[in-house]
């Protein structure tokens, strides 16, 4: 599978920001959501090849919107990359018992990004 369009889940404007700038510089289609409510909308417009996700938002968070993702048979197949702050095992260990494929920490760095994204594909 070739990621062509990519789905940013974050309530930071500035990481959104950074994120939108490196993906759309990589050659990406980027869409953006600042919450699950928002991110469910973008999801039902027009489903990505790969969702960013970051873990901790307003209302519903990252891990429960990634597990609400992978038990919906419409979503279930889009990749999840978790972008998160939260930097303990646990949570690593947690994403991906949710359905995250992969994990990365903040500061993202772009080319540890852009790799983890190429190795989906």
């Amino acid at each position: 599978m070739s990621v062509k369009k990519v789905l940013v889940v974050d309530d930071s404007k500035t990481e959104l920001m950074f994120m939108t700038d490196l993906l759309q510089k990589s050659g990406f289609l980027v869409r953006t959501a600042e919450n699950a409510e928002e991110a469910m909308r973008r999801l039902a417009e027009d489903t990505p090849d790969l969702i960013l996700m970051d873990v901790v938002m307003p209302g519903q968070n990252g891990f429960q919107l990634t597990r609400a993702i992978n038990r919906d048979p419409a979503y279930s197949g889009v990749p999840i990359i978790m972008c998160t702050s939260k930097n303990q095992e646990t949570d690593r260990v947690w994403a991906m018992r949710q359905g995250a494929r992969d994990y990365i920490t903040k500061p993202v760095q772009a080319r540890e990004l852009l790799d983890k994204i190429k190795a989906l594909g």
